[in-house]
């Protein structure tokens, strides 16, 4: 089962999956690049000043919601599903009269943690894992310049019905859309939407789907084109020139947050604490400009979507310890 993981740039990181805009808008940190005017008309951009937040974080547009903001996610029609594929018993048309359905998967019962270990119920989790992982291939071939999260959740939706199973994120406490596309700043849970994706972003897809009874859950963050970013200068006497800047820091972050993934798996194993897991990412970011966010944990999963243990990403306390039926996944969230 291939584990998430998610990274943000770090400007307004509390872009919320609720702020739900139709569109998103991007305001362009492009034109502050370069802030001195060149005194002659060399190309050479070594000899321009970047600022001081781009020499740290790189350079990318920073999402927004679309103004007039609408706050939830009722104005977005969700895409159908077929009667004949299974729902998960959080989708609103399978709720008791009256029940919310927000908290559907909150009760003691449901987020309680659970071990698998009947031999036919993790061939289903397998299988339901292999195919959130093919999903997430297949989405990730459609990250390119000019396509829009949209299209992308579009053609995910239609894949994941084709296999007979559901998109497990669609009508899960109100999300619309059956994955989640997080773009630069926005560091987990976006909504989908009709902003076209530009050279130079990074754009988390991730994928859970519904199969046989049990969710699979997994996630990457992909370069989109070949991270550079159009700057404008000012050259004396000729007015403006565009060029290119590799955004090192965008591809940093990314390289960075699968390497604090692949720590935190190795973490893992039957008798292992799970306070081990964020002890090993921990130790991989000492020293450098990253930190994981405390605001979002990992999760065990199964018949649930979400449900115990929580797993940490930074250091922590938990006396929990892994075990060989314990399925968890890990999203590192790195900042």
């Amino acid at each position: 089962m291939r584990l998430p993981l998610s990274c943000s740039r770090p400007l307004l990181r509390t872009v919320s999956a609720r702020l739900a805009p139709s569109s998103s808008r991007a305001a362009p940190r492009c034109a502050q690049i370069f802030r001195r005017p060149l005194t002659s008309s060399s190309d050479d951009a070594a000899s321009l000043e970047a600022s001081e937040h781009d020499l740290r974080f790189g350079c990318y547009d920073v999402i927004l919601p679309t103004e007039p903001y609408e706050w939830g996610t009722s104005h977005i029609i969700p895409r159908g599903v077929p009667p004949q594929i299974p729902r998960p018993p959080y989708v609103p048309e399978l709720l008791e009269p009256g029940a919310d359905a927000s908290t559907a998967e909150e009760g003691v019962a449901a987020t309680q943690r659970k071990l698998i270990t009947d031999p036919e119920d993790l061939v289903k989790l397998r299988r339901a894992a292999r195919l959130a992982s093919d999903v997430l291939t297949f989405a990730g071939s459609l990250v390119q310049v000019g396509r829009t999260t949209d299209a992308i959740d579009a053609a995910v939706h239609e894949l994941v019905l084709a296999c007979g199973a559901y998109p497990s994120p669609l009508h899960y406490k109100g999300f619309p859309k059956a994955c989640c596309t997080s773009v630069n700043n926005v560091i987990t849970h976006g909504i989908p939407d009709d902003r076209p994706l530009q050279d130079g972003d990074i754009v988390n897809v991730d994928i859970t789907v519904y199969l046989d009874g049990f969710h699979g859950d997994t996630s990457r963050t992909f370069l989109v084109g070949e991270v550079v970013r159009c700057f404008t200068r000012q050259l004396l006497g000729t007015g403006a020139h565009c060029g290119y800047v590799q955004d090192e820091k965008g591809r940093e972050l990314v390289e960075i947050t699968e390497a604090a993934l692949e720590a935190g798996i190795s973490a893992c194993g039957p008798g292992q604490p799970f306070r081990g897991i964020g002890r090993a990412i921990h130790q991989l970011l000492k020293g450098k400009d990253f930190s994981a966010s405390p605001q979002f944990t990992g999760h065990g999963i199964g018949r649930e979507f979400h449900r115990q243990p929580w797993i940490y990403h930074e250091c922590e306390s938990s006396t929990q310890r892994d075990g060989p039926s314990c399925v968890v996944v890990l999203t590192p969230r790195l900042q």
